[in-house]
C-alpha cells in the first residue's frame, strides 16, 4: 500500500467515531424559531468564551452525548454567544439573567431552565426533559 493511501484510509477511520456527532448550531437571528416550527425539541445553551462556569457546563454536556448517542441524535443544540447576543429579542423574551443559562424549548413551551449550575445531576435531567420532549 502507498504511504499517501495508508494515510488517507487512517484519517478516515479515525474520524468514523466522530461522524455521526453534529457540532452544535451557532445562534443567529431566526434559528430557534425556524427549528421549533419543524417540531425540534432546542436546547440553548447561553454562553461566552471567557466563562468558567460555561466552560464547566459544555464539559459535562459533551460526556453526557458521549455517553448517550440519542441526545445528539434527537435534540438540536444551539450555543448562543453572550457577548453577541445578550440584548438580543430571543434573550429578552426568555428573560436570560446572564450567560451560563442552559435552556429546553418545544414549540411554544419552555421546558426547563438551568442557570449557573455545572452539577452532572442537573445538567443530565434538562437533557432528559430534551429528550422525552423529542421522543414524544
Amino acid at each position: 500500500m502507498h504511504r499517501r493511501s495508508f494515510l488517507a484510509l487512517t484519517a478516515g477511520a479515525a474520524a468514523l467515531p466522530f461522524a455521526g456527532q453534529a457540532a452544535p448550531l451557532d445562534y443567529t437571528p431566526g434559528l430557534v424559531g425556524a427549528h421549533l416550527k419543524k417540531g425540534e425539541t432546542v436546547f440553548l445553551d447561553f454562553k461566552a468564551s471567557w466563562c468558567s462556569t460555561c466552560a464547566a457546563q459544555e464539559r459535562v454536556i459533551k460526556a453526557l452525548k458521549a455517553e448517550n448517542p440519542a441526545y445528539e441524535a434527537r435534540i438540536t443544540f444551539i450555543n448562543v454567544d453572550w457577548d453577541s447576543y445578550a440584548n438580543d429579542d430571543l434573550t429578552k423574551s426568555l428573560r436570560i439573567p446572564r450567560r451560563s443559562t442552559l435552556v429546553v424549548l418545544k414549540g411554544e413551551q419552555e421546558l426547563g431552565r438551568i442557570v449557573a449550575q455545572t452539577s452532572r445531576n442537573a445538567i443530565k435531567g434538562l437533557m432528559d426533559t430534551a429528550l422525552s420532549a423529542a421522543t414524544a
